[in-house]
């Protein structure tokens, strides 16, 4: 099967065809492009609306994803954006193995194409001259053929008349014979060139034309197994990335599977927990005579209302507070002693865990200070070490305030709980050091608070205690801390300049170790090797926490994109 021997008489149709082919191959390109663009406005739109219901930081919104249910959605979330992902790993295949192929193919095939039409138009003008060659060298003979009868004819005649001179006769005999002789010339001139054109054409209809056909039939061949094999590697780049979707489909399954509805109504009490007995019955009172008013022993009461004086009958008393009144929503006091008792020792635990993470980052901004201020002192030439003197003393001064600050809080839970915090029964508090010390200076904090008619309480007297309180050596519990273990691995996304106390520098793409999660307030702390550790803004990082991961402190390599 041959385009040459079957279709020798097909050129302008074989034109037409390939041309038809090209484009073909224009139009599936465009379709591939298009798709590509469609997986990629599809992977925005999936990120967008990932990123669109994630909770903002630092919001309420934020706390309500402590549930089971709202914990499994934004895991949710954080799948649709892997699956995001590789909605655009498909379009990013497909521009490269596809798009970007094939349309350097198509600029080839054109000219390949352009070279075998040319050399077979250059064949068909060398056959059709060759043709008007013959043509040519035909009608020359059959006007010799024609002149040299007719030049015979009319020497015959002459001879036959008897009053044409001899002279005459001669001529005419003369002009026959060489009429004859270019008709003889011109026969055999014909003869030479209707065989040169037989040979010309047979070498074009069996060799030339074949052979240009052979090459035109193998490049058409090609550019259909190109278009096939670009419609597999199609199908291949979605298939490549199934096992990847459907790995974020088991996550998003396995999120669904962790929702707990028990722990979620357990979470909803512990939340919302106020710590009071519900009131009993209410007493009749007799208005027939002059009476105080009896109070319930069961009466809701204000949780600090015990040792006070009962309130005379037709008093205000806004010490009690039944569970269905509405509190005031302005600025509570400092010792949310506005909130019930459970609520209130939450929120007081939640203060000293956050000015404990405080008098830990101001502890770490000062032990890097000590270190630069180390090696400004063995290398003068690097910077002078009296300059960090004013920001040690300052970074001093605000340890010494927070650790007062601790204390004052402990001395509130401790009120709440019922009882003072020993060093063993509170090990979570930095500060027991301190309360073990000095459990008197703890007393004052919770007794020397009086109570003021509208229940709240003054603080002025066991501020002034607290100020009067001795330092301890805190700095020596605090230097005495093992290093924290690692929690896991992060992946810097983005270069960050560590500029300030605290914070470390690190590059794109650099692998490093995670010793303490985003409490909150947008800072990850990170370790490098023993002696690199700092802070980092939680939004340049991936974090990757592993339980079960061990301290090793070898650092890690960092990795391109």
């Amino acid at each position: 099967m041959s385009w040459g021997t079957e279709l020798w008489d097909q050129f302008d149709n074989l034109e037409k065809h390939t041309q038809w082919g090209i484009d073909v191959l224009e139009k599936y390109i465009k379709f591939v492009k298009e798709r590509t663009e469609i997986e990629l406005s599809y992977a925005k739109q999936l990120r967008n609306l990932s990123k669109k219901y994630q909770p903002k930081k630092n919001s309420k919104e934020e706390e309500e994803y402590r549930y089971t249910s709202t914990r499994a959605f934004l895991a949710t979330l954080n799948e649709m954006n892997d699956y995001a992902g590789q909605h655009e790993v498909i379009s990013e295949n497909m521009t490269s193995l596809i798009t970007a192929e094939l349309t350097r193919y198509v600029q080839e095939l054109k000219q390949e194409r352009k070279s075998h039409f040319h050399d077979g138009r250059k064949a068909q003008q060398h056959i059709e001259t060759c043709w008007k060659q013959l043509e040519a060298s035909k009608r020359r003979f059959e006007r010799d053929c024609k002149e040299a009868d007719r030049a015979q004819q009319y020497f015959e005649k002459m001879d036959a008349d008897i009053n044409v001179t001899k002279a005459d006769v001669e001529k005419a005999r003369q002009q026959a014979q060489l009429r004859h002789q270019m008709a003889e010339d011109s026969k055999a001139e014909y003869s030479s060139t209707l065989q040169k054109f037989n040979s010309e054409q047979h070498e074009h209809y069996y060799t030339h034309i074949p052979n240009i056909f052979q090459k035109i039939q193998e490049m058409e061949e090609r550019r259909i197994v190109r278009i096939g094999e670009s419609m597999k590697t199609f199908a291949e780049v979605d298939r490549q990335v199934i096992p990847i979707i459907g790995k974020c489909l088991d996550e998003i399954t396995k999120a669904a599977e962790s929702v707990d509805h028990k722990n979620d109504s357990q979470m909803v009490i512990e939340a919302f927990k106020s710590g009071f007995e519900p009131p009993g019955d209410v007493d009749f009172e007799d208005f027939t005579q002059p009476m105080k008013r009896t109070v319930s022993e069961s009466s809701l009461s204000n949780s600090r209302g015990d040792g006070k004086s009962e309130p005379k009958f037709g008093s205000k008393s806004k010490g009690k507070l039944w569970p269905f009144i509405k509190k005031n929503k302005g600025a509570g006091p400092e010792d949310f002693s506005n909130l019930p008792p459970e609520q209130r020792r939450k929120k007081l635990q939640q203060k000293v865990d956050e000015l404990n993470r405080d008098i830990q980052k101001e502890m770490d901004s000062r032990d890097a200070l000590t270190k630069m201020k180390d090696v400004y002192i063995k290398n003068p030439q690097m910077g002078d070490a009296a300059s960090v003197d004013l920001r040690l003393a300052e970074l001093g001064q605000n340890i010494e305030k927070l650790r007062l600050e601790v204390q004052k809080f402990e001395g509130w839970l401790a009120e709440v709980e019922g009882r003072l915090p020993a060093r063993t029964e509170q090990p979570r508090r930095q500060s027991g050091v301190y309360e073990a010390q000095n459990p008197a200076a703890v007393n004052s904090c919770a007794q020397d608070r009086e109570s003021s008619p509208d229940g709240s309480y003054t603080e002025e007297q066991s501020q002034e205690t607290e100020m009067k309180i001795p330092a301890t050596d805190f700095d020596d519990e605090f230097d005495d801390e093992e290093p924290l273990p690692t929690i896991g691995t992060c992946k810097a996304l983005y270069t960050f300049e560590g500029q300030n106390e605290g914070t470390i520098s690190v590059a794109e793409g650099e692998m490093l170790y995670v010793i303490e999660e985003d409490k909150g307030d947008g800072w990850t702390r990170i370790r490098r090797n023993e002696d690199e550790e700092g802070y980092v803004p939680t939004s340049y990082v991936e974090v990757y926490l592993d339980k079960n991961a061990k301290d090793v402190h070898k650092p890690l390599q960092k990795i391109s994109e």
